[in-house]
């Protein structure tokens, strides 16, 4: 973003901040996710000249991540979390679904800022405690969120810049906290959100599948012993170890998952290769080798898969269906085992693309859909149209809603 542009758009957030604090104005452009939260710190009788947020008890933060699967995470990927925030400047912290950090670490400038202002291990930062902020975003409304210079309510971060995106346990899907990265608001730059995302992921790859993270939400399950991904990529793993397999043991495989109440041979045989010529007793041989794989654990009469199981498809399309059209585009990691020959897999395959594309027809949320347009359907018109469409009925005289430019952007690129 151009230094002009970047230093009016601070002065439009200076400006609609002061008429917010001063008069409860809000005539002045805000996005409605930072007014929201702006009432809540209000509310809460947040101070906007707090001098750091408050910090949870020591011995609590360090029980709550000692030896959980989100501190074995971490540490597994930390190398890359450090270059990324010496690269940028940046500061990470990781925290748990209550907002309170658990890690950090800091680039040479923005350690020492992060330090003052309580950015540690300990530090709650719920809007609750020290006003806006895009951690507290990212996990209220569980999907990466920004927050630049005086969108902050507390004027200790107001010259910051924040990217934050939750982090999921990768088998129930649960919330466990969320990823933030931090500079200064003069170092912002397109791809800080996207930044954001990836390095959520890349924890989420990490997280052991056998236990969740103890600070997660309540009602914990059983977790599945075999854990296939079958969206984008396709990866199997049985209690955390991942499975060697070759392409088509792994569609054999993703059937009898996606078919927990068994199937027999000649179902099984029609959905793996249709009308191939291809006999029996090749499939009674992959399946053998599977039974081997998983150590036993595959019935015959019907083949049936005798552990918890747990697919990407499976979530993706539980979250459509719970309206949680947002979180399905963060999930759906692409086509369902691109170049499959079974025609039930391939099936299955367009009946996901077509309903992750529905929904978001029906609700065309802007940060969805510039994540859709951008990471898997970039010549789709008429998903970015729908958002268009909707963001100019929503108008008011406050003016454009800033995802418009992109849309329109990402409208050129589909034309191309």
């Amino acid at each position: 973003m151009a230094d002009g542009d970047l230093q009016a758009r601070r002065v439009q957030a200076v400006r609609a901040w002061a008429l917010f604090t001063e008069h409860g104005d809000v005539a002045a452009q805000v996005r409605p996710e930072i007014l929201t939260s702006w009432g809540r710190s209000r509310e809460a009788h947040v101070s906007t000249d707090v001098e750091a947020a408050p910090m949870a008890d020591e011995s609590e933060t360090v029980a709550v991540w000692k030896d959980t699967p989100l501190q074995t995470a971490v540490e597994a990927v930390e190398g890359e979390l450090r270059r990324t925030a010496e690269d940028g400047d940046l500061v990470i912290a990781v925290t748990d679904a209550d907002t309170r950090i658990l890690w950090t670490y800091g680039g040479r400038v923005m350690r020492n800022r992060a330090e003052r202002v309580g950015f540690l291990p300990g530090g709650r930062w719920d809007d609750e405690s020290v006003g806006t902020n895009a951690l507290d975003l990212a996990n209220r409304l569980d999907a990466p969120s920004m927050v630049f210079s005086a969108e902050h309510y507390a004027r200790i971060v107001a010259n910051w810049v924040c990217w934050a995106a939750p982090v999921h346990d990768p088998v129930s899907g649960r919330k466990l906290g969320v990823l933030d990265l931090s500079t200064s608001w003069d170092r912002t730059h397109p791809i800080g959100l996207a930044t954001a995302r990836v390095m959520a992921r890349l924890i989420e790859t990490a997280i052991p599948f056998s236990t969740e993270h103890p600070s997660a939400q309540p009602e914990q399950t059983a977790d599945p012993g075999l854990v296939m991904t079958l969206l984008g990529t396709a990866e199997a793993r049985l209690d955390g170890y991942r499975l060697l397999l070759s392409r088509r043991q792994t569609e054999v495989l993703a059937l009898l998952a996606l078919h927990p109440e068994g199937l027999s041979l000649e179902q099984l045989h029609a959905m793996v290769y249709g009308d191939q010529a291809i006999t029996f007793s090749t499939l009674k041989a992959e399946v053998s080798h599977l039974r081997q794989a998983l150590g036993g654990q595959l019935s015959s009469r019907p083949y049936r898969l005798l552990m918890p199981v747990a697919t990407d498809v499976q979530h993706v399309l539980a979250l459509i269906r719970g309206g949680h059209v947002a979180a399905a585009v963060d999930a759906y990691g692409g086509d369902l085992l691109p170049g499959t020959n079974s025609p039930a897999l391939s099936e299955l395959a367009d009946y996901v693309a077509v309903a992750l594309r529905e929904a978001l027809l029906a609700d065309p949320q802007p940060d969805a859909v510039l994540r859709y347009s951008q990471d898997l359907a970039p010549y789709d018109r008429e998903v970015v149209e729908a958002c268009l469409a909707r963001l100019h009925r929503a108008g008011s005289g406050g003016g454009p809603h800033p995802a418009i430019p992109l849309l329109k952007a990402r409208l050129a690129v589909a034309g191309r």
